[in-house]
């Protein structure tokens, strides 16, 4: 099963948001990353008419070649 937004029937452009957490450390004026996980996916919209689609339930070779796009799990 391919990627279709079962309102509009677009099938090429998507808006996929992620979600990414940082721990950051300051000590004085220095600020650094302490911490960084990789992105996750936190919701997938049609970019024509922004419905909302169930990522869970893309093909699961389109969804891992997504997460390995995003660099996300």
């Amino acid at each position: 099963m391919s990627v279709a937004c079962p309102s509009c029937g677009n099938t090429r452009s998507f808006l996929v948001k992620t979600l990414q957490m940082h721990v950051v450390q300051v000590e004085g004026t220095r600020v650094d990353v302490a911490e960084e996980n990789r992105p996750s996916v936190f919701e997938v919209l049609c970019d024509e008419c922004e419905s909302a689609l169930a990522f869970d339930q893309f093909d699961e070779e389109i969804r891992r070649e997504i997460l390995l796009m995003l660099g996300a799990r």
